[in-house]
């Protein structure tokens, strides 16, 4: 594990930490819309986020991190990535998992014709 410091000589700083996702789960939605899954992550066997959603738009899939409404009405996330890079990456790790249980369901359901 990677700690940050204040004075960065010659350390690690914040910005070079590495974030390990080590368990992706996912949970299809069978329900027609454009929700299609919802995924738990867990990162470096120590932290998890439940409820990040696969959304199908019409540019393609992408992930919705967890969000719960405010008073006002108004959605805010719970949790969610701080920087463009590591949204990317977990959005990459995340939609190739959903695409290989899809492959991997679609498989199944021609062995069974």
């Amino acid at each position: 594990m990677q700690v940050w410091c204040d004075a960065c000589e010659g350390c690690l700083c914040a910005k070079e930490a590495v974030v390990n996702i080590s368990d992706i789960r996912i949970r299809k939605v069978e329900a027609e819309g454009s929700l299609k899954a919802y995924v738990t992550v867990t990162f470096d066997d120590a932290f998890v986020v439940h409820n990040v959603k696969v959304i199908k738009g019409e540019d393609g899939f992408f992930i919705a991190m967890p969000s719960r409404k405010t008073r006002n009405g108004v959605y805010k996330d719970v949790a969610h990535p701080i920087n463009r890079e590591f949204r990317q990456l977990l959005q990459d790790k995340v939609l190739d998992a959903y695409g290989k249980l899809d492959s991997e369901s679609d498989f199944s359901e021609e062995e069974n014709l």
